[in-house]
C-alpha cells in the first residue's frame, strides 16, 4: 500500500521521498517504510522502536539519539548523516544492511552485530563501540576512528588502508587477510609496546 508520511497513521508507505517538512514534531507514523528517500529530516531522538526500513536512503538527516530498539534496516544507506550515539545493537539483527557516506557515527554502538561487507566511506566514528562485531569485508575509506573501540572484533578481509586513528589490538581482534596501509601500522603496535620511529 502506497501512503504519505503525515499525521494520520497508517501501516506501510512505499516510493515516497520524505522531506522535514511532511513530518511535524518528527514523527514518523507509518510501521514500514520500503524504497523511501529521507531528505533533510530532523529524526534526532525520534521514536523509531519496532519500524521497518527496507531498501530506504536517508539524506542529510539527523537521526541522533534515536530510539531504535527492534528497528529493522534492510539495505539502508546513510548519506551525510548525523548519528550521534546512535544504538544500532539494539536493532533487529534479522536481515541487517546498513551503508554509511560521508556520515557522524560519533559514540555509536555496533556492539554485538553482523556487519559483514558494510561500507564505511569518509565517516567518522569517534568513541564508536565495535566490539564483538563481525566487519568481515567491512571497508573504512578514509574514516576516523579515533577512539574506536575493537574488542573481540572480527575485521577478517576488511579494508583499512585508508582508514586514521585507530587503535587495534591484534591480539584481541580477528585480523586475517585485513589490509592496512604502512602508515597505519602504529595503530597495531603501540598497545604491544612496540615503538616505531622514522
Amino acid at each position: 500500500m502506497k501512503g504519505r508520511a503525515g499525521s494520520k497513521s497508517i501501516a506501510a508507505v512505499e516510493d515516497v521521498t520524505i522531506r522535514a517538512s511532511d513530518l511535524p514534531d518528527a514523527v514518523l507514523t507509518a510501521k514500514e517504510y520500503t524504497r523511501c528517500i529521507f531528505d533533510g529530516c530532523d529524526l534526532k531522538s525520534a521514536d523509531l522502536k519496532g519500524k521497518i526500513f527496507v531498501e530506504c536512503t536517508f539524506r542529510s538527516c539527523d537521526l541522533s539519539l534515536a530510539s531504535t530498539a527492534r528497528t529493522s534496516w534492510r539495505g539502508v544507506q546513510f548519506e551525510h548523516c548525523k548519528l550521534l550515539g546512535l544504538r544500532s545493537d539494539q536493532c533487529h539483527a534479522f536481515l541487517l544492511e546498513l551503508a554509511f557516506d560521508t556520515c557522524i557515527l560519533d559514540l555509536s554502538s555496533f556492539h554485538g552485530l553482523r556487519l559483514k561487507n558494510t561500507v564505511f566511506s569518509d565517516c567518522r566514528l569517534r568513541e564508536t563501540d565495535l566490539s564483538a562485531a563481525d566487519l568481515s569485508g567491512a571497508s573504512f575509506v578514509g574514516c576516523d576512528l579515533g577512539a574506536a573501540v575493537f574488542d573481540r572484533t572480527i575485521l577478517e578481509g576488511a579494508d583499512l588502508r585508508t582508514a586514521q586513528h585507530y587503535s587495534i589490538d591484534p591480539a584481541n581482534n580477528r585480523l586475517h587477510k585485513a589490509r592496512f596501509s604502512r602508515d597505519g601500522l602504529e595503530g597495531l603496535l603501540h598497545r604491544s609496546g612496540i615503538l616505531i620511529s622514522d
